[in-house]
């Protein structure tokens, strides 16, 4: 049993935290953190206790080829894709074409996504505007927060009118104060595959791999596909 110290994406915490509560009523303890994916691999690198961390599948990669997660132990949650959200009860806007998206975000009075400098979503956010040619109109009406969690938790709580937040689909879900409007274009959209892996200093790698494989496994891939994520099979 013992303590299971947890470094992860935002964009898990919505299937992260149910696991959790089961391994608690068997007698684990935790101390989580749960952030953009740039964060939480920066609290890593500068020493940061951990028994297991969740990234992007690319960045768990790159860890385990500096020797910071121990290889072999990947494990895939799923992949996730960008999605747009509005304050729950208010007009749902058509985001089901590139300019139909592009009307609405230059008709919105805010844009709330993660931070780029930090974050998948900010960076996916970036991209679609640059593509969609509006990035220039669109500069003063974003607003960064740390992740999409709680980007959605600031559209949830405001007051203000045309507000469209973006984020990847499991943040938004995760919130019920939020719709869920819709996924990216196909043109616009970019999947992230969010991944686990074992720490090359956990101290509890016992509990760290048995979290992992309940998190991964597939009696957990309901839970993993009702938040937002998806399969190749």
């Amino acid at each position: 049993m013992g303590t299971l110290r947890i470094l992860s994406a935002g964009a898990a915490q919505a299937v992260v935290e149910p696991v959790m509560a089961v391994f608690k009523r068997e007698g684990y303890a935790f101390k989580a953190e749960f952030s953009a994916v740039g964060a939480m691999k920066a609290r890593l690198l500068e020493g940061t206790p951990a028994d297991l961390i969740i990234l992007s599948g690319a960045m768990i990669d790159e860890l385990i080829a500096a020797g910071h997660v121990v290889a072999g132990s990947r494990a895939d949650l799923g992949r996730v894709g960008t999605g747009v959200a509005v304050r729950a009860g208010t007009p749902v806007p058509d985001v089901g074409s590139v300019n139909a998206l592009r009307g609405n975000l230059l008709a919105a009075t805010k844009i709330v996504c993660p931070d780029p400098a930090a974050a998948t979503a900010g960076k996916i956010v970036m991209s679609a505007l640059e593509r969609m040619g509006i990035a220039n109109q669109a500069k003063s009406k974003l607003q960064f927060f740390p992740n999409g969690y709680a980007a959605m938790s600031w559209l949830a709580a405001s007051q203000g009118a045309l507000e469209i937040g973006i984020t990847q689909n499991t943040e938004i879900k995760a919130n019920k104060g939020v719709t869920f409007v819709g996924p990216l274009p196909d043109e616009l959209q970019m999947k992230t595959t969010y991944s686990a892996g074992l720490t090359v200093r956990a101290d509890n790698a016992e509990g760290a791999r048995l979290f992992i494989a309940r998190l991964t496994g597939a009696e957990n891939r309901a839970a993993l596909k009702a938040a937002g994520y998806e399969f190749e099979d």
